[in-house]
Formats: structure tokens, sequence, C-alpha cells
């Protein structure tokens, strides 16, 4: 293995970045720099600085990105109604570029040589992770160690931990979820373990943020999300930060059984995965979003995003937020948003987001034009005659030449 003076780790302070830590010391022969994110995952992250001194780290980061992660990765995702093959809401895919932004920025800052992640190499996070840090800075080295290692196994790792010396609670790592998990303030994500059969319905007692809908309350919840060009700054009328903004709907969507996900999804590495995801903000924000556009967008604006919606999410899912198409296309969608302000009143019921109403100073609709009663001339109805007649030119005259039209 060639030697490298320093290496930026994104370490979380568990069992596998604490092995990654030691094997890129005794490995690369190189200096350790740690990186703890704080972007919601609901687990204290300062801990994570004693064990890394423990490690013989001496540069060690922690960093609350909350307010960031929410302000400038979430918010522009919502702003495109953005959802994965129908159903995923992306929590850990558009966390990722955060990530590594500001692992580049303490390379930088450090004058480090390398960075490395714990994404295996049967994921989409070593894509993501990597395919950002290459856009952000082309010469960088990217050091995986699960594509080099061979601790393939929890028992290998807890082995390599014991012959080292390596500092683990080893009665807490034998009491550690069976999942696969993934949290910050968008969602938490669940894989493997009973999951690994998407025939197998996932234990109630997994779930973490959300009651079941069967056990939440028989009383709907109502709230009015206060909108400014597409992004929510205001819960029934109390100014929110951002990331205020999306803790408080976790706790009062999660609270009405509101936000889970059991699907199927196809990797970019080309497996197909099965996954479970609470994402109750988000799934509120999403149908509230998509109301006041409703009121507020042009037909065709509004049409066209939901077009380019699933290429906008592919490109997120597959690791391509610092790629220039996605710059593009974020451009345009937040073109669309200079309008999408009011208020969306909403009833969260039994797993249910309910839209109850909205209102906007921007909105498109015109009670004169699209009443039932009198419009006092506002819409001249015999102007459809020619409009349909127009249309149906070329159905007619296929019709004509005798096309079999059916």
């Amino acid at each position: 293995m060639s030697s490298m003076k320093k290496v930026v780790l994104a370490y979380s302070g568990g069992l596998d970045t604490s092995v990654i830590v030691r094997w890129l010391q005794d490995t690369y022969h190189s200096e350790v720099v740690t990186f703890t994110a704080d972007i919601g995952q609901g687990e204290e992250v300062e801990p994570a600085r004693a064990k890394a001194e423990a490690l013989g780290v001496k540069e060690i980061y922690i960093d609350d990105l909350r307010e960031e992660f929410v302000r400038d990765f979430v918010f522009p995702m919502f702003r495109g109604n953005t959802v994965y093959e129908g159903e995923y809401l992306l929590g850990t895919s558009i966390a990722r570029p955060l990530i590594v932004k500001r692992l580049i920025e303490i390379a930088n800052e450090t004058g480090a040589d390398a960075i490395s992640h714990g994404a295996t190499g049967k994921g989409n996070d070593q894509i993501r992770f990597e395919l950002g840090a290459y856009a952000l800075k082309p010469g960088i080295q990217v050091i995986a160690p699960w594509r080099e290692w061979d601790l393939n196994s929890r028992e290998a790792l807890m082995a390599y931990c014991k012959a080292r010396d390596i500092p683990v609670d080893f009665a807490n790592a034998k009491k550690k979820s069976p999942y696969s998990m993934d949290a910050n303030l968008l969602h938490i994500s669940y894989e493997g373990d009973i999951l690994e059969n998407p025939w197998t319905e996932a234990e109630e007692d997994m779930w973490r943020w959300s009651v079941s809908p069967e056990a939440a309350p028989n009383q709907a919840e109502e709230l009015i999300l206060t909108y400014q060009r597409g992004d929510i700054v205001a819960i029934d009328g109390e100014p929110m930060s951002p990331a205020t903004v999306l803790e408080t709907l976790n706790k009062r969507a999660g609270a009405n059984g509101i936000g889970r996900a059991d699907l199927v999804e196809n990797r970019y590495v080309g497996m197909k995965s099965r996954g479970c995801y609470e994402t109750p903000g988000g799934t509120v924000m999403l149908r509230a979003h998509r109301a006041i556009e409703s009121l507020t967008l042009d037909r065709e604006a509004a049409h066209l995003k939901d077009e380019l919606m699933p290429r906008y999410a592919k490109l997120i899912y597959n690791g391509y937020w610092w790629s220039p198409e996605r710059r593009m296309l974020q451009a345009a969608i937040d073109d669309t948003q200079q309008y999408v302000n009011g208020d969306v009143r909403v009833k969260l019921y039994k797993g249910n987001v309910i839209v109850s109403g909205r209102r906007s100073c921007d909105s498109l609709f015109d009670e004169t034009v699209a009443t039932f009663e009198e419009d006092e001339g506002a819409y001249n109805q015999k102007d459809a005659e020619g409009f349909i007649k127009l249309n149906a030119l070329r159905l007619r005259i296929a019709a004509g030449k005798g096309r079999d039209q059916q």
C-alpha cells in the first residue's frame, strides 16, 4: 500500500468507522483526521470526540450542519416535489452531498491527501460520496476500506478491535439493532436482517419516529404551513428556521402515524434492495407543497416540473448532486418558485395528510372564471366550440381516411 500523509474520514464513532481509523493508520501509515456531522440523526455526536482521541486522532471535527442540511439540500429538493420510483423521499441520498462537501473543505483546510468513508461496495453511498468528492476536488484520493479489506462480518470487526485494543463498548455493541440504519433530520432508513425477505412484514418495534396508523389518535390534528418562494417559513403562524420546521413536522406527523414506507428500490449498482423508511415531516412537506403550487403555478410550468422530476430524483439518488445537469434543473425549479407563496392547511389523521385549504396573494385561481354560478361575462362558453374543433381536426381527418381509431 502506498503511504499517504493525511486522510479525512467521515467518522460516526461506531464500530465500523472506529475500525477504519486504525486500519487506515496501519495500512496507509497515515495521520487520520475525523469528521463527524450532526445532521439531526437524533444521537449525541460529541462522544465521537473521546472515541477519536482514544484512537490517537489529533485533528477532530464535529460540526452542527442541521440548518445547512435543511436549508441548502432538503428544501431545494422538495421544491421539485422529488420522489424516487414513486415512493422514496431520498432521505439518505440528500445527506451525502453535504457530508462530502464538508469532507473536501476539511481536506483543504488540513492539507490532506485523501478522504475515506465507511460505505460498502454493494450500496449507493460509495457512489454518492465519491462522485461528489471528484466533482469538488478532482485530484483527491478516495479510500473505501470495504472494497479493500477482508473484514466482511461484524464478528471479524469485533475480533479486529480486540486484537488491536480499539476501545469499543462490547456490551452495548452486542445489543445493537439488527438493522442497518441511517438517520438524519429528514428520515430514518432500515435495511437488513428480516427485511432482506421482501415478503416478511417489518416488526412494529423497529419504527422509532412514528406510531402505527392504528395506534394514532382518533382526532385529526390541524396545521397551517406558510410558504415563501416554495419553502415553509412558519407553522401555525410561528416563524421557524428550516431545521426547526422539519423537527416540528417530524414530531407532529409521527405522532399521527404518518411517514412510513416499505419498498423495494433499484440501486444504482444494479441490485434490488428492500428498505423501510420513516419520513414524517417530509411526507407532509411534499403533500403541502403540491397544494400551494396547485394554486400559484402556471399549468404548463407545473406539468413540465412533473415531467422533469423523475430525472431530477434519479440524479440525487445516483449521487449527481454536484453535477451540471442537477444544477441546471435546480435553476429551472427555483425559477418557478418565486410566486409559490401563501398558506396550506392540512389535517394529520391516522397516517394520512389531508389538505383542507390553501390561499395565496399570488393565486392564479380566478373565482369569477371558475364559478358554476353567473360569471357576468368573465368566460364565454361559446369559445370552447372552436377550441374543441381545432384540437379534433387531426382526429377527424384520420377518421375520414378510414384510419382505424380503435
